[in-house]
């Protein structure tokens, strides 16, 4: 746990009760601090006294004039599409409105003088992939990393620095609006697409928040910036011209599919350090398989230039890259069984997420289905050029079987279970190597509490799959 002695004998307002706004009153009140606790659902007011002692405190009884704080859960909303109600009252009151990132920072030191550098991560997608790798390579490195934020532990769930230290530190646009003192060593930036933008008030706002990960950098700092979406594009740009000016962090663009003359790319799954000189290969990303697709080549891209941006060397670097084993229900490799790989996607809970796990592998036996979003399947269709046969499960299954009508060959398992099991018959008779790929499109909620429980169950199913052809084979 990190302790905030900076807020010893004072109250702080603490609103959302989730695992981040538990973590908040946890610290305040190990800290000698006084935790105004509240939200507006009553079963989190409920767990607050059962799992810390403190009672929840109704915002009628706050007085606004001796709160040091309001603590803001990151999934209520600061600005858009408009403020919570208390967030009015603590601005009004003059009373700052803070991330719990804000008083984890506070506990490292002043900017220059950290007891252990930062390294922020943020975009919106691939930023759980890219700090989880990171993390890993900066261990195999030699550092005592830590990880958390969106991933993981919340920041304040952390231990206090040790030997060689570094925090890696997913945030999301939410996060940054709420920290200002953010300014981390190293910057990441992977992309920007449409997302959230209700909470942003459109694309250019949801940009700009991003583009703040980068306003309190010094000089000495690193920004690392895609290439591959324009408004990334337009940022890492802008940053460029800052650190010209001597105003901001250097810049390490990256790409994906194309070479540069400075900076971090990938072309043709090669991994290729340019800020060398001369640029030198660092990896061949096509041969490792728990970064498979272009996307997860953009996660890796990142994590280099961050590693090495806090001192990481490359033939270091390359050697963790070969053993990451990836992210539980991220195309987690589940089992294999003689020619048939088993894929555990089931966190691909929309058809954008979907599309890139379709894109990575051939010759796939694709399970789908589940409670579907809006939208469907439309923007995977183009796809499913290695999709041999869809198995169709869940709420679902009925809609997707008409929405791929013509395009792929489907069936309607229901069930989970069934859908392994007709799958791996398939994919087993291919006479190919193949994979049983579940990435559902969907959330689970119809057959399984949440997306972990529906990859929990998969990769169950293949590892007795596995067990059993192992037993088969021993007997013989």
């Amino acid at each position: 746990m990190i302790l905030l002695p900076h807020m010893k004998g004072k109250a702080l307002a603490v609103l959302g009760l989730g695992r981040t706004g538990l973590s908040a009153v946890h610290s305040l009140n190990a800290s000698g601090a006084r935790a105004l606790a509240w939200d507006d659902d009553e079963a989190a007011r409920t767990s607050l006294e059962k799992e810390t002692g403190v009672a929840a405190i109704p915002p009628a009884e706050w007085q606004w004039d001796g709160i040091a704080a309001l603590v803001l859960s990151p999934g209520i909303p600061f600005t858009h599409p408009e403020p919570h109600v208390l967030v009015v009252q603590a601005q009004a009151a003059n009373v700052p409105v803070l991330s719990d990132v804000e008083l984890f920072l506070a506990t490292l030191g002043e900017k220059g003088s950290r007891a252990a550098p930062v390294i922020a991560v943020t975009g919106t997608n691939g930023k759980s992939t890219t700090c989880a790798l990171l993390h890993h390579i900066l261990n195999r490195a030699g550092f005592t990393a830590q990880l958390g934020g969106n991933i993981g532990k919340p920041v304040l769930e952390l231990d206090p620095p040790g030997l060689r230290p570094a925090y890696v530190l997913e945030v999301s646009s939410y996060q940054i609006d709420l920290t200002p003192s953010l300014a981390p060593e190293v910057g990441v930036l992977l992309n920007i697409t449409p997302d959230h933008l209700e909470r942003h008030g459109g694309l250019e706002g949801y940009a700009a928040a991003k583009r703040r990960l980068f306003d309190g950098q010094h000089p000495e700092d690193v920004a690392i910036a895609g290439l591959d979406d324009a408004p990334s594009a337009d940022i890492c740009a802008d940053l460029k011209l800052r650190h010209r000016e001597g105003k901001g962090a250097s810049v390490v663009p990256m790409a994906v599919g194309r070479a540069l003359g400075r900076g971090v790319y990938v072309a043709n799954g090669r991994l290729v350090d340019a800020n060398a000189d001369p640029a030198v290969e660092v990896a061949d990303l096509t041969e490792l398989p728990a970064l498979r697709g272009a996307h997860n080549w953009q996660n890796a891209a990142a994590a280099y230039a961050a590693a090495r941006g806090i001192g990481a060397r490359p033939g270091e670097i390359a050697d963790a890259l070969a053993s990451f084993p990836g992210l539980a229900h991220r195309q987690e490799l589940a089992a294999q069984v003689g020619n048939v790989l088993f894929v555990n996607d089931s966190k691909a809970t929309n058809a954008d997420a979907a599309a890139k796990a379709l894109s990575a592998y051939d010759n796939i036996y694709w399970i789908a289905g589940g409670e579907a979003k809006d939208g469907g399947l439309a923007s995977l269709m183009e796809a499913l050029g290695q999709v041999r046969k869809a198995y169709l499960i869940g709420a679902a299954a009925a809609e997707f079987a008409q929405a791929l009508e013509g395009k792929v060959e489907t069936t309607l398992s229901k069930t989970l279970d069934v859908a392994v099991r007709q799958a791996t018959q398939d994919a087993a008779t291919s006479g190919k190597d193949s994979v049983v790929l579940l990435s559902p499109a969907c959330a689970s909620f119809d057959q399984f509490t949440d997306y972990e429980a529906r990859g929990a169950a998969f990769c169950a199913l293949a590892r007795e799959l596995a067990h059993a052809a192992q037993s088969e084979k021993a007997v013989q």
